[in-house]
Order: structure tokens, then C-alpha cells, then sequence
């Protein structure tokens, strides 16, 4: 076996710090930066010093050999990028402001990647002219750029971040489901290697387009994500995602409906008080604009409406909520007592729980009036049924009915099938076998490297620091010489040995440091082992400390040896 190196803490560009930094919200931010992996230089931006990067290192070589193993070829892309094709795309714009623009010195638009679809359509197209070039999956891992309004969580949410993105193309439909399943097999091998506990869950497309979507989260506490999991089957989904059947029910006994005087009730909860109603008995309609347009949006009236499903359903049209002044602009629309009955130059989308026959307590688009025994389907219809309800813990499993259990997670992963989205947009054939152009199908596979990072050291962590799953510390053992001139000479001696049978050391050499501060350093970074050359030095015997289990051992330095190189 190679000799491994030797990392001397004496010689290490890395600070531990006692105290967490101010700025920080969350457990991986305060480890991270107290331990000496990362340092900010700007609000979402962060270097990585010499212990992250070697676990930043780990992480890319781990993604790499298993995208390697599908057969997937590795390229390097620019991260500058043009306008041109991100506009062929729609994407210039439905990015928003998150998308970084820049210009040239002659004026010329260009951006910082997000993600990469559109170029590597292109190299595709420039590359590949028959079915026979085809299949084909490349990726790069490489550094990618959002301008985030708020960064936070340190290396979770920044404005650049190294991502995995791999891209497959396909002549057919069922040549993209296997890329597809190569891609998800190969990441659930990648996270298994990291020591990730992670969640598929089923996804929306969003901004990226196309049909079947999955993420890959990993539970933590400081994740941005909200993913249901079913305690009795195997269902899980980002809670954007899930949705329900629209299920009718028999309306045939449910009287006309009534108009009933409700002064001074003009929300949901001083409606349900005034007439002794639950909640769940009314009918809520929030009112939206869509590209200048008008829409209500109906739920039960215990529910609140997720926005962001509701920008889902509209993209890329821009959502906004009614104002003041649009409700002048419409003397028909009265503010608090807003129904679905009558309504005229309004979109209707609602809930599936608002499905036909089911009956509701509503506005009467009057004044100090509501409607009863109003029955969807029968007094009003309804647009469109779209799932925007915030799902709520307890909500029946949509494959087996049993109450949902809400998670936090960090998104680890996301795996697309694009289809012909980019390939239409850039005109992406290949001729086919008959002779005749094929247009090309996709898919689009990302890991967040950075993020893996950050959600290993929130799962990771204890209360003394870090501790890294094997693969992906920055040393296999972490020697610790307490102090004295002959405990610093017999860790060194036993480091030497140790790298000499390929073990990646980081010793522990620092002069003038008290052995209290090495010990505790030595948990705060959190290396798998720990071996302590303390009191017994001068016997040949040293102490060595499972990071995790913190079960700890005499051993002769032979016997040390021999174990660490086991």
C-alpha cells in the first residue's frame, strides 16, 4: 500500500475556535467554522480550508467512482454562461432574481450557472448526430451560482455551491427511464458510502421542467425541506408534491342554498364563532392575481393555502396577492365575505377537498352576508382542482390512508426525467434508424456536494463536535501528543508507521499547547480514531478512542499499529 501523508497540526493553516460564531443559526455552521473547515468571505460565500476541503474531496471522489461505475463520462464546463440559450429556454426570465447576470465590457448578456441543461444540450447537439451516439450520460461536478436574498446555514444555503450534475440522452422514452434508474440506484450507493440517512421522496419538477421527479433528503433539523412519510407503508414525498384523488360525494339531500345575515365576520374564525360552526365547515377563497388577472383560490376553511403550490400550478406567471386598490377596482369583490357564487372575470381553482357535492358555508360576495348549504359542482364549478392546502401532520397517506408524520430535511439529491423540454427549445435530433431525425429525450440528476457536507455534519455531530463516517473524514486517525518532548517524539514516530501502511494521520505536534485544548480539538474535529501517546509514552503504550462510541483501550504501539492498519 502507498504511503499515505502526514498532515502536522503545528504546520495546519486551521484556527479552532471555543466560542460559536455570531452569525451562526445552525449546528453544521457553528461546527464547521469551530472546527477549522470553512472560513465566510462574504454573506454566502465560504472558502474551505485544508480540513474541509479534504472532506469536500472525499465526497466528489465517492460521487465520482459510483457515476463512473454507470458508465457515465466526466466533462468540465463553463460556469460563465450566454444568454442565448437560457432565453431559447424561457429560463432568462422564470429564474427570477436569483439568477446571477452579468455583462461584458461590449454588453454582452451572460450568467453564472445554476444548472447546466441548456449547455449541455448543445455539446450533445454539436456531438452527437445518429441514434448511434446514443445513449450517453456526462456529468461535471463544479461550482455553481444562485443569488440568494437571504444566504444562511452557512455552507447549506450559499450563492455558490459545488454540485454533481449529470445529464442523460435518450432516443426514446424507455431508454430515459433506465438512464433514470441507473441515476437513482448510483445514488442511493453514493449516500450509502457517505453514512447518509436520507428519504426518496416524490417531488415537483419546478423551474427544471419535465414529468417523474424525485429528491433525495436527509432528515435533519436545519433542513428547509418539509417531506411526509407514511408510518405503514412506503410512501414519502416532499410535501409540494403530494397530491389527492378527487373523490364526489352525493349532494342529493343537502337543501338550496341560503343566504344568512353574518355582520362582523369577516374571517374564517369570526365566521366560525358567530354561528357555532367548526372551521372545517367553511369555505375559504383567497384572492390572487396571475399575470393581472384575477383568481380565487378555494380550500376548507381550517386550512391554509401553500403559495408555493399555487405558483407551481401558475408558473412561470408571476403569483401576487390582492391589494387595496384592486379590491376598488372591483366593487362585485368584497373584501371578508368573498364567495364562489356569482363570481364573474374570476378563475376558480380550489382544492380536491372541495370536490363536487361536498357542501360549505361561504361568502355571499355581500356585506355582512354568507351563503349556507352552497354544493360544489351544483351551485358553482370549479376551474381547475389543484392540491394547494399546507399539509398538516396527521393528513391520510394518499396510498393507504393512515396518518402522515412531517419531517425536516436537508435535499441531498434531485432526479428529473426532462424529457423533450430543452431538446425542443434547441432542436436536439439525432437521426434515427430509419433515416429519418429522432428529437431527443432527457433526464437531469443533481447532488449537492457542498450540501452533503453540511447534512453529514448535521447528522453526524454530537454535543463535543464532529464525527465523520469513516469514507469521508479528513484522516483516518487523529494522533494526539499530550505535550512533553517524549510523547510529541512517539506520536510522531507512531504517525510515521502508521502512513507508511497508507493510514491517513493528522498529528497533533502543536508546542505550547495544553494536552486539555488537544483533547478537546481532537473531538471538535471528529476523525474516526483517536490515538492518545499521554502518560504511558515512556512504556510504549498509547490510549486509542473511538470518536463515536467513545469506548477507549490501552495498546502497545505494535498492538496500535497492527489495529489501525487492520
Amino acid at each position: 500500500m502507498a504511503n499515505a501523508p502526514v498532515q502536522r497540526m503545528s504546520q495546519l493553516l486551521a484556527k479552532t475556535l471555543r466560542d460559536d460564531p455570531a452569525d451562526a443559526e445552525v449546528l453544521s455552521h457553528k461546527l464547521l467554522v469551530r472546527a477549522g473547515y470553512v472560513r465566510r468571505t462574504a454573506a454566502g460565500i465560504w472558502s474551505w480550508l485544508p480540513l474541509g476541503k479534504k472532506v469536500l474531496a472525499n465526497v466528489e471522489r465517492i460521487v465520482r467512482e459510483e457515476m463512473d461505475a454507470v458508465g457515465a463520462q466526466e466533462v468540465l464546463l463553463p460556469a460563465i454562461l450566454p444568454r442565448e440559450p437560457y432565453e431559447a429556454t424561457g429560463r432568462w426570465e422564470e429564474y427570477g432574481p436569483e439568477l446571477f447576470r452579468l455583462q461584458d465590457r461590449r454588453g454582452g448578456d451572460y450568467l453564472l450557472g445554476p444548472t447546466h441543461e441548456e449547455i449541455f444540450t448543445l455539446l450533445v447537439k454539436d456531438q452527437a448526430s445518429s441514434y448511434k451516439d446514443l445513449p450517453v450520460i456526462l456529468y461535471q461536478i463544479q461550482n455553481k451560482y444562485r443569488d440568494e436574498a437571504r444566504p444562511r446555514a452557512g455552507i447549506l444555503r450559499g450563492r455558490e455551491f459545488l454540485m454533481k450534475d449529470s445529464y442523460s440522452f435518450d432516443t426514446a422514452d424507455e431508454g430515459l427511464a433506465r438512464s433514470y434508474a441507473l441515476h437513482r440506484e448510483a445514488y442511493q450507493k453514493i449516500f450509502a458510502r457517505l453514512g447518509l440517512d436520507y428519504r426518496i421522496c416524490a417531488a415537483t419538477a419546478g423551474a427544471m421542467g419535465g414529468s417523474k421527479s424525485e429528491e433525495f433528503l436527509a432528515p435533519a433539523e436545519a433542513g428547509e425541506d418539509t417531506f411526509a412519510d407514511c408510518p405503514n407503508c412506503d410512501f414519502a414525498a416532499n410535501t409540494e408534491a403530494i397530491t389527492y384523488e378527487l373523490t364526489s360525494v352525493d349532494a342529493s339531500d343537502v337543501p338550496a342554498a341560503e343566504d344568512i345575515p353574518t355582520p362582523d365576520t369577516p374571517t374564517i374564525e369570526t365566521l366560525a364563532a358567530s354561528l357555532g360552526v367548526p372551521a372545517s365547515a367553511t369555505l375559504k377563497n383567497l384572492l390572487v392575481k396571475v399575470g393581472g388577472e384575477i383568481v380565487a383560490v378555494g380550500v376548507p376553511g381550517d386550512r391554509e393555502v401553500d403559495m408555493d403550490k399555487v405558483e407551481a400550478h401558475f408558473a412561470p406567471a408571476t403569483v401576487e396577492l390582492v391589494t387595496e386598490t384592486d379590491f376598488a377596482a372591483r366593487p362585485d369583490l368584497v373584501r371578508g365575505y368573498v364567495g364562489p357564487l356569482g363570481l364573474e372575470k374570476v378563475t376558480y381553482i380550489a382544492d380536491p377537498r372541495i370536490a363536487p357535492g361536498t357542501a360549505w358555508i361561504t361568502g355571499a360576495n355581500k356585506a355582512g352576508t354568507h351563503t349556507k348549504n352552497v354544493v360544489a359542482g351544483r351551485d358553482f364549478e370549479v376551474d381547475a382542482y389543484v392540491d394547494v392546502v399546507v399539509v398538516q401532520e396527521g393528513d391520510p397517506c394518499p396510498k393507504c390512508g393512515t396518518g402522515l408524520v412531517l419531517d425536516r430535511a436537508i435535499e441531498i439529491g434531485h432526479i428529473f426525467q426532462l424529457g423533450r423540454k430543452y431538446a425542443d427549445a434547441l432542436k436536439l435530433d439525432v437521426l434515427g434508424q430509419n433515416g429519418k431525425p429522432v428529437r431527443v429525450t432527457m433526464g437531469s440528476y443533481g447532488i449537492g456536494v457542498s450540501r452533503a457536507v453540511a447534512a453529514l455534519a448535521e447528522q453526524s455531530a454530537d454535543d463535543k463536535g464532529l464525527c465523520w463516517p469513516a469514507e469521508v473524514a479528513p484522516a483516518d486517525v487523529h494522533v494526539v501528543a499530550a505535550g512533553k518532548a517524549l510523547q510529541t517524539e512517539l506520536a510522531l514516530d507512531i504517525s510515521g508507521k502508521l502512513a507508511a501502511a497508507g493510514v491517513r494521520v493528522l498529528v497533533d505536534d502543536r508546542p505550547g499547547v495544553s494536552p486539555g485544548v488537544k483533547f478537546t480539538d481532537s473531538e471538535l474535529i471528529g476523525v474516526p480514531k483517536i490515538l492518545v501517546a499521554g502518560r504511558r509514552a515512556a512504556d510504549g503504550v498509547v490510549e486509542l478512542k473511538d470518536r463515536r462510541t467513545g469506548e477507549r483501550e490501552e495498546l502497545t504501539v505494535e498492538e496500535a499499529v497492527a489495529r489501525l492498519t487492520a
